[in-house]
């Protein structure tokens, strides 16, 4: 029986095929030159006691139509003014309704790093990502192999940009953590299925080292979720549907930022 996971990398495996038939990794890598160097989003995020990641989201597999976000640039703007450490944006044509043309867009208009949310299954893509002024990319661990995930992720290294290693389950946890990830995101959304539980972040995410960012993602809609994420160790939030639903983008990212900082300091207090 196919996932929802394999129907998506399977449309995106297509789309993919269209855009290398117009622009060719030659011209790709040669974009690249031209492109300013990719800001150091993990170091970033390393050095803050917790942030908040918002996502440009116009829609989802499960939930479909979320917002028309007609100026991706004005919305990722609002988020930096609220705080926003980084900025997700959504780049699945299909299921997610993006587009590189959101992503160059949101890089014209914003001064802080930019991750590439898609479905990252070749090399293509990685240096794609850094061609349109991606600071990040994401590997859903889920959705390649071992090999793959070395790869995509050391592509991404040589080209200066910081990885976002997701996963969802124990098993996922030990084939991240076996390519060293300075950023890892536990998904409480199962791609597989869509089903979302914050559990999943409760348990997994004290099993990641302390050297290790660890980023809550999916299903977060308020701010004692927020707390009680930061309680069990997240050190950032990666939030979508909650903010581009919610009507006031830059006061909720500011909230939650207040939040999450709060409950560091206590998570911190408590450990001590």
């Amino acid at each position: 029986m196919t996932s929802v996971l394999d129907s998506i990398i399977q449309g995106v495996k297509e789309d993919l095929e269209g855009r290398r038939a117009s622009v060719s990794l030659t011209d790709l890598q040669g974009l690249v030159n031209d492109v300013p160097r990719a800001l150091p989003a993990a170091d970033l995020l390393l050095k803050s006691p917790f942030s908040v990641i918002s996502e440009v989201k116009r829609a989802s597999p499960s939930k479909g139509h979320l917002s028309d976000i007609p100026d991706p640039a004005s919305l990722a703007f609002e988020y930096q003014s609220g705080g926003a450490r980084v900025i997700s944006v959504l780049t699945e044509e299909r299921k997610f309704s993006g587009s590189l043309a959101d992503l160059d867009a949101v890089r014209r208009k914003v001064s802080i790093p930019i991750l590439r949310k898609d479905f990252m299954v070749d090399e293509y893509q990685v240096w794609e990502a850094r061609a349109h002024g991606a600071d990040v990319i994401l590997l859903i661990v889920a959705g390649l192999s071992d090999n793959q995930l070395a790869e995509l992720n050391a592509l991404a290294i040589e080209l200066g940009m910081s990885v976002l290693v997701e996963i969802h389950d124990e098993s996922e946890l030990d084939r991240a953590l076996a390519i060293n990830p300075k950023l890892l995101g536990v998904n409480a959304r199962n791609l597989k299925t869509l089903e979302v539980s914050l559990d999943v972040c409760h348990k997994l995410i004290p099993r990641i080292p302390n050297d290790v960012l660890a980023i809550a993602e999916s299903g977060i809609s308020s701010t004692d979720q927020v707390e009680a994420l930061v309680l069990s160790g997240a050190r950032a939030v990666l939030v979508g549907e909650a903010l581009v639903t919610g009507g006031t983008p830059a006061e909720t990212v500011a909230e939650w930022t207040k939040a999450g900082l709060r409950a560091r300091e206590e998570f911190l207090l408590n450990r001590s």
